[in-house]
């Protein structure tokens, strides 16, 4: 994200701070210390049930709490509970437990110590300690504010506002952190960069853009209702960002790919220079190639009518003289090769058909694999009984063998760039002579995989 913190902390660096003060609420009477197996810990919180250890003088709690310190065979027996209701309707706030002994060592301060402060203890408190003025959380913490707030009133320690926020939920979307990590776990994806992932590690890889994600995070604003949100809006906002930047290249796909003739062109292959970019000529330009024989789409090809006039991109017009099909039976639709004859006087403007085409010769022509991808599962919302291995889409990912212009053989990973009539991709691979460069498909909000 480019985003620099002016200090990382850790709650590592308050462990002695938070001893003192569970110490401190320890000796208010304010917690106790607590050898209630757990599951009947449960049981009694689920039926606001009193522990039996509820009731014990602040010398046992505190005895207690020194052996938990000591990490020996009685302390590890015994957690720290605050002690703030037994039977309150919100089950956060029945005596949640605020400190466990581990002996093992931890891997920041070692072996240090033996007792550590549970998250709904050490949050708020370090949250007071560094000025925290707004605490910003998701609504899934709403019922632990309550006990946010009694952990700063019990110790006296400066209050912090809390902001609820509802998480951003996207259509045919995994966010649970569980979920995704089995998808890992399974090999269903490549890891937690997998341009699949709603990781900001996934987008990215993606293609997409920060500015184009921070500016559709700031528009959504920190709703408190929760919604299901379509991946349109998220992908289109990005294309404004690459669109005025991508240069622009041509691919032509490897399979069935047509061989045409061109009279009129010159004998000889030739370069002339072009814009990369016909709108920002800030881009530079590059090195077009021009020669009798080029390669065109097989789905172009197979649009042609005799004698049509046509547009070849970066060039000027040509008339279709010849279509060549396929003698095969069953290929009879395929084209096989094309005359085509220069009419560069001919006007842009009126012709139906303006395709990309690559020169056969004055160029090395790239190899690259254009990757495209679905959504991972099947169903716009998953309930909290589906099983998702039962939505996940079958086939997510979808690669097309192509030949792309000199020009993409200088570009770097991460760079994003338009292929003409084919869509704006990132370069996940660059080339390397012996080694194909991989694309990834940057979606528009427009087409169909991965919307």
């Amino acid at each position: 994200m480019g985003i620099k913190p002016d200090k990382t902390s850790y709650t590592s660096n308050y462990f002695q701070e938070l001893y003192d003060h569970c110490v401190t609420v320890l000796k208010s009477g304010k917690a106790y210390a607590d050898d209630t197996e757990r599951e009947t810990m449960q049981h009694e919180r689920m039926h606001g049930i009193a522990s039996k250890r509820r009731d014990a003088t602040v010398e046992q709690n505190l005895a207690r709490f020194e052996e938990m310190k000591k990490g020996n065979e009685e302390g590890v027996r015994w957690c720290i509970r605050a002690k703030m209701s037994v039977d309150n309707p919100n089950k956060a706030m029945r005596d949640p437990v605020i400190y466990r002994c581990n002996p093992q060592p931890h891997h920041r301060t070692g072996d240090r110590w033996k007792v550590y402060p549970t998250y709904d203890f050490a949050c708020p408190i370090v949250d007071s300690m560094e000025g925290i003025t707004h605490g910003l959380r998701t609504i899934e913490y709403r019922d632990r504010n309550p006990q946010y707030d009694w952990m700063l009133d019990a110790l006296n320690l400066r209050k912090v506002h809390i902001w609820d926020f509802a998480r951003m939920n996207f259509i045919r979307t995994l966010l649970s952190k569980r979920k995704l990590s089995k998808l890992v776990e399974t090999g269903v994806v490549w890891g937690w960069d997998d341009p699949r992932f709603p990781t900001i590690r996934g987008i990215r890889r993606r293609g997409m853009t920060i500015d184009a994600l921070r500016e559709f995070i700031l528009k959504q604003g920190p709703s408190r209702n929760i919604v299901n949100l379509d991946w349109t809006l998220f992908w289109a906002t990005n294309k404004k960002y690459i669109d005025p930047v991508a240069p622009r290249h041509t691919a032509i796909e490897k399979e069935n790919a047509v061989t045409a003739t061109v009279k009129g062109a010159r004998v000889a292959p030739y370069t002339a220079d072009k814009p990369k970019h016909g709108k920002n000529p800030d881009l530079g330009t590059k090195k077009v190639a021009y020669s009798a024989e080029i390669l065109i789409d097989q789905s172009d090809a197979q649009s042609f009518a005799q004698d049509e006039e046509i547009t070849l991109m970066n060039w000027g017009n040509a008339i279709v003289r010849s279509i060549s099909h396929s003698l095969n039976p069953l290929h009879r639709s395929r084209v096989t090769s094309l005359e085509l004859e220069l009419h560069l006087q001919g006007d842009v403007k009126k012709t139906k058909q303006k395709i990309t085409w690559l020169a056969t010769s004055g160029q090395e022509l790239i190899p690259v694999e254009l990757v495209d991808f679905d959504y991972l599962i099947t169903k716009d919302k998953l309930e909290e009984d589906d099983n998702v291995d039962d939505f996940l889409t079958p086939e997510t990912e979808f690669r097309t063998e192509a030949l792309a212009d000199g020009n993409v053989a200088e570009l770097k990973e991460d760079d994003v760039i338009q292929f003409e009539r084919k869509g704006y991709f990132r370069v996940d691979r660059a080339f390397k002579h012996g080694e194909k460069a991989v694309m990834f498909l940057i979606p528009t909000g427009k087409e169909g995989k991965g919307k």
